[in-house]
């Protein structure tokens, strides 16, 4: 093999020449000097000499012969394409036939020129440089936009894409051949604090270097990804059960006792683990972070600092996981205007010659089948999740917009009489929930005596100073209170003493067997009583058959509600919007 190198750089080229004759390679390295390179080059003359080459060296241009004793053009371009690198093959001959000439352009050359001409020479080799350059732009900007499509961008790792296809070949081994596997959720419990007292850029520093001490704790062959603000994926492929609990200990451990230095104070996190096994009988990558998520979920709902490892027969698990369903639920629900609204006559027990009519609005959740579900099926878990005072907010909205429209219709308030609205005791710790109600009833122009709203008895003993303010601020523009479920909670009556209320719902629970149960009876004639002596009336719910409602009238109850008396309807076809 022979080298030479210019002795001055002028132009860096680094040719690589496929020449039997050592004159005629030096014809086109003068070629390549007149033009003002100073080129880099090396002759080779065989196939193993060529392969060193093309193996210890990165060539700009690989410039061959046709024919030569020990090698061909044609071998030449099949070398050049199986080394797998991106480089020019022009081809420089005495002779070579048209055929073979096109048949190699096709297998890759991109040019051929006759060696009594090398004026060809110099524009060939420019115009393959700079093809060779946007190709060299264009792969770095797919391999930057693949790159990107994979990783995180703060810290390097790889992010929820990588994480999931990585989890769907686990899936596919786990069906495949048994192997078994093990996903961990991470969430750092006190990340938030960092952020809030030290700024972003603290955030952004300690999630870097929590990301190197996790990394120090997997192997190099399993994913460790980003998947969210201050959440972490560890798929620990091929690794048993045991094993793999053992290193999900090791990593809850590792961030318990990481530090982190700002300003001289020093930070701590815990982290709540999730923990799924992946074998054959996972169905599906969604449903495996779904699990993850929801057993992260239940262990910093238990305070953070553990693991909890997820079970399809765990009842609890099982639970949260179809309340958190259900958080998707009731958003689209909300943006999709799936909610209804039903409408409930509530009936004196005895007739009297003046009446105000009572109804109460509940809400429904239409299914795509056109079912309706019923409060209590979504309630809990809008609840839990913090969806009930949007929820409330919308009831109130649509009640009102139907109502301004029975009034635009001709109907007076005292025609329409009074409706009931639920209200959650979200709603009531809610600072700007009565300044929500004040605007809405003024801008339907709704009179405050045609609306009452009314909280179970246990919210308003939960929630009892922000109970107490809203009812005092909502009854001076002219609304009602009712307490729902009374009895339910056990409380002192002397509570109906301190909250000034207009109606007492009567639990449910002591209507059904009223007119047989001497101890419900005894309870709700208790209630009864009490509420008349405060000045309130009295409202029985559930109330399902003909001797109950005798018996509350010979108790002296003022109004019952049930699906005997009045099943529930819809308004009508309101105009139903997010508030």
């Amino acid at each position: 093999m022979e080298l030479y190198k210019g002795d001055t750089m002028v132009d860096s080229l680094k040719i690589l020449i496929v020449e039997d004759s050592e004159d005629d390679a030096l014809l086109l390295v003068r070629e390549l000097r007149k033009a003002g390179y100073t080129p880099y080059f090396d002759r080779v003359d065989s196939p193993d000499a060529l392969q060193e080459a093309l193996h210890d060296q990165a060539w700009d241009v690989v410039i061959t012969d046709h024919n030569m004793p020990m090698l061909n053009s044609e071998t030449v371009l099949e070398m050049v394409n199986a080394s797998d690198k991106d480089i020019p093959v022009i081809i420089v001959s005495g002779i070579i036939p048209e055929a073979i000439a096109v048949a190699n352009m096709k297998a890759g050359a991109q040019d051929y020129i006759m060696k009594d001409n090398l004026a060809r020479l110099i524009p060939a080799i420019e115009r393959e440089l700079s093809d060779a350059r946007v190709r060299s732009a264009k792969r770095k900007a797919e391999n930057t936009i693949t790159h990107m499509a994979y990783h995180d961008t703060l810290t390097g790792l790889d992010n929820r894409n990588a994480l999931e296809k990585r989890l769907q070949l686990a899936i596919e081994k786990s069906l495949q051949g048994g192997a078994s596997h093990a996903l961990l959720y991470i969430d750092l419990d006190q990340f938030r604090l960092i952020n809030d007292t030290c700024g972003y850029v603290a955030g952004d520093i300690f999630l870097k270097q929590m990301s190197q001490n996790l990394k120090e704790k997997v192997r190099d062959s399993d994913c460790l990804a980003r998947i969210g603000g201050d959440e972490f994926g560890v798929l620990l492929e091929s690794c048993p059960a045991d094993r793999a609990l053992h290193v999900a200990q090791n990593i809850l451990n590792a961030i318990n006792e990481f530090r982190f230095d700002w300003k001289e104070i020093t930070y701590n996190v815990t982290a709540s683990v999730g923990f799924v096994v992946i074998d054959a009988q996972t169905s599906s990558v969604d449903e495996l972070l779904s699990n993850a998520d929801m057993a992260c979920y239940f262990a910093k709902e238990q305070g953070g600092n553990r693991l909890k490892v997820f079970a399809g027969e765990d009842d609890e698990l099982s639970r949260k996981k179809g309340e958190m369903q259900w958080v998707t639920r009731l958003n689209r629900a909300l943006e999709e205007q799936q909610f209804r609204l039903y409408e409930q006559a509530i009936m004196p027990v005895a007739q009297h010659d003046i009446e105000i009519k009572h109804s109460e609005f509940l809400i429904r959740l239409e299914n795509h089948d056109g079912s309706m579900l019923e409060p209590e099926t979504f309630v809990p878990a809008a609840e839990q999740y913090h969806l009930i005072g949007k929820i409330d907010r919308w009831v109130i909205n649509t009640a009102f917009e139907y109502l301004a429209n029975l009034l635009e219709q001709g109907s007076t308030p005292k025609d329409l009489g009074v409706y009931f609205i639920s209200v959650s005791g979200s709603s009531l710790s809610d600072d700007s929930f009565y300044g929500f109600v004040k605007e809405k009833l003024e801008l339907y122009g709704i009179p405050g005596e045609m609306v009452c709203f009314e909280f179970k008895e246990a919210t308003a003993l939960s929630q009892f100073g922000p109970a107490i303010e809203f009812i005092k601020n909502i009854r001076q523009i002219g609304c009602r209170i009712a307490i729902d479920d009374f009895g339910a909670g056990l409380s002192s009556f002397s509570y109906l003493k301190y909250v000034p209320v207009d109606y007492v719902k009567i639990d449910g629970g002591f209507i059904g067997h009223v007119d047989d149960d001497p101890m419900d009876c005894a309870i709700v004639e208790a209630i009864n009583q009490i509420g008349h002596i405060a000045g309130l009336q009295t409202i029985a719910e559930l109330v399902e058959t003909d001797a109950v409602m005798y018996k509350l009238k010979a108790i002296g109850v003022d109004y019952a509600q049930g699906n005997k008396l009045d099943v529930p309807h819809p308004i009508g076809k309101a105009v139903l919007q997010s508030a």
